[in-house]
């Protein structure tokens, strides 16, 4: 008796086991397809010279030698790095700013103006690449119309063709796209702070920038340290609102490394150096994903 009870009790977790791999397996066959597929394939064509459909020449590490002495990458990444430097600086200056605003208790309206912050995160890329490069627009755009009228300039700038500006514009661009995230995070962080370290801060004479510094800043530091790691990974690969607002114009000013893979793929055809540029840039991405690892560690 006792030994059929063990057989059927050994079925039944079999079982339980077999409808847990059925249910997981509709999940997994898609990130085969759609992520480790096309990551492997990647990968392969790099050591190839390829137009993808009936020409596969073998050159082995022959385009990761090109791209070690390719001037024009190192300037891409150069681009990249500037890009994705102030761009995660800007959003973590507006963030932590209007997190503690909205924080505040006597705040009136706070749900209006939370839901009014979060907008441009909701927005598409595509979306908000027309929308600005109608508020860029030289000739009738509503930054230059504003400069005028104020008499702050003379003539129209050319926010999106000067190599000078065109940076800056894009930069601009992503950080009131992508503040609201870093927003929405600090502000679950900060409610976890308790109001009785503040109220002790004050008692010993800390002022605000010393109550920032000594209360606030700890508190979130766990949630920031894990968010500003995201936004570097998340702005060192972007592509599509650069593309939107300029496709890596003008004279390459915006050409950054994600444009600089798209283009050497798909506007020279050159698939197997395009692949070996994102390999690189993969490689990036899990050295950056390691550190964030070992700082998470380190917070615990």
């Amino acid at each position: 008796m006792a030994k059929d009870r063990k057989v059927i009790r050994h079925k039944g977790d079999l079982f339980q086991s077999r409808a847990g791999y059925a249910f997981i397996s509709p999940a997994f066959l898609v990130l085969v397809l759609m992520v480790v597929y096309p990551l492997i394939y990647g990968i392969v064509i790099s050591f190839f010279d390829t137009n993808l459909v009936n020409k596969f020449d073998f050159v082995g590490l022959k385009y990761y030698g090109r791209l070690i002495k390719d001037a024009s990458f190192y300037a891409s990444l150069g681009r990249t790095v500037m890009f994705t430097f102030f761009t995660v600086l800007g959003r973590t200056i507006l963030a932590v700013l209007f997190a503690n605003i909205l924080v505040m208790d006597n705040l009136p309206y706070k749900k209006v103006f939370r839901a009014i912050l979060v907008l441009p995160w909701f927005f598409p890329d595509v979306v908000v690449g027309m929308l600005w490069r109608w508020l860029y627009n030289a000739n009738y755009g509503l930054f230059n119309f504003i400069l005028r009228s104020l008499h702050i300039i003379d003539a129209p700038i050319e926010w999106l063709s000067n190599t000078d500006t065109v940076m800056w514009a894009v930069i601009l661009v992503s950080i009131w796209k992508g503040f609201p995230f870093m927003m929405v995070m600090l502000l679950a962080a900060l409610q976890t702070i308790s109001k009785d370290l503040y109220e002790a801060a004050e008692l010993d004479g800390c002022g605000v920038i010393q109550r920032f510094l000594h209360v606030t800043l700890p508190g979130i530091m766990p949630v920031l340290s894990t968010t500003l790691m995201l936004e570097i990974m998340w702005c060192f690969k972007h592509f599509t609102l650069i593309w939107n607002l300029t496709k890596g114009g003008p004279v390459d000013a915006t050409r950054v490394v994600s444009i600089d893979i798209y283009r050497t793929g798909f506007d020279y055809m050159r698939f197997g150096e395009s692949s070996t540029r994102a390999v690189f840039v993969f490689i990036i991405i899990i050295i950056l994903t390691l550190l964030q690892k070992k700082m998470k560690r380190s917070d615990v």
